[in-house]
């Protein structure tokens, strides 16, 4: 398994990597006390930690729904929390034109699920030795995802994270199949597991998706995670907010911050209890 750091945050050792925070950069105020909170969180609990949101939200549900902050504003609360809090920072990219102006500010640069075979997209972020975290595309097997590893590092990239996020079931659902965890993790870098995105599902929307969001069913997050880390993952995904029904994205599935403690709790006890079992007891 492929080792490093991000911002000293350390990816592939002992501990779960945690990367969190809200959906969208809605605010200053919201970024920098989310992150404050997990920063905390995950201190107390010695688990490396990388924050994130997205400064740009371009493949919404709904044209009309929140795509972001005006401008570049979003890359700048991003930078606030950055150098007031000293954490690394995650965000997307969606576009070639994109990269040079988030590689500025984040730690971390994510290919969207959907952008997952983008192999211009793909390799300009490779190219600006940031690490690249993709996710895997719904539409994916997840041992599709060697083509864009092989995309990645051919292009330079030294620091590669996947992360599962569920699979199209039908038209309105996402299932996780745990067995993507292990087969992705046998191309020998870290491997995320996404415990919110992949509890969406177009089914539970207003007016079942009609109305241009995307619903989902947040109940399923402790179980899926627990399923997760017992299956061996590097580290976990999840977004959360101080008050999800009130987000301006992805309200539905977020994760209440008042629960993200007993969130990492329980997968640390997870964590321990596999690492405690016998090593012929257990496949990683």
């Amino acid at each position: 398994m492929n080792t490093f750091s991000i911002g000293g945050a350390s990816v592939g050792g002992p501990a779960l990597l945690v990367v969190a925070g809200p959906c969208v950069v809605e605010s200053a105020e919201l970024c920098l006390s989310v992150a404050a909170k997990l920063q905390a969180i995950t201190k107390a609990r010695g688990l490396p930690f990388v924050f994130k949101a997205s400064y740009r939200k371009a493949n919404r549900s709904s044209g009309t729904s929140f795509s972001g902050l005006p401008g570049d504003e979003g890359l700048a609360v991003l930078a606030r929390v950055k150098a007031e809090l000293g954490v690394p920072v995650l965000t997307d990219v969606h576009d070639v034109t994109e990269v040079a102006a988030a590689a500025q500010v984040a730690d971390v640069l994510q290919i969207p699920a959907f952008l997952s075979r983008q192999t211009e997209l793909l390799v300009a972020a490779a190219r600006t030795g940031r690490a690249v975290n993709v996710k895997k595309g719904q539409f994916l097997a997840p041992s599709d995802m060697k083509h864009a590893v092989d995309k990645l590092t051919s292009a330079g990239a030294e620091r590669v994270l996947l992360t599962e996020r569920g699979t199209t079931f039908g038209y309105g659902d996402l299932v996780v199949d745990m067995r993507a965890l292990v087969t992705m993790r046998e191309l020998n870098w870290p491997v995320l597991f996404d415990a919110t995105h992949s509890l969406q599902r177009r089914d539970t929307a207003p007016a079942g998706g009609s109305g241009g969001e995307t619903g989902g069913d947040r109940k399923f997050a402790f179980p899926l995670m627990r399923a997760a880390v017992a299956c061996g993952v590097d580290g976990l995904f999840f977004e959360t907010h101080p008050d999800p029904a009130r987000a301006l994205s992805d309200a539905a599935t977020q994760l209440p911050l008042a629960q993200a403690a007993a969130f990492l709790d329980e997968a640390v006890r997870v964590r321990e209890a596999v690492q405690e079992a016998p090593s012929d007891a257990r496949r990683t």
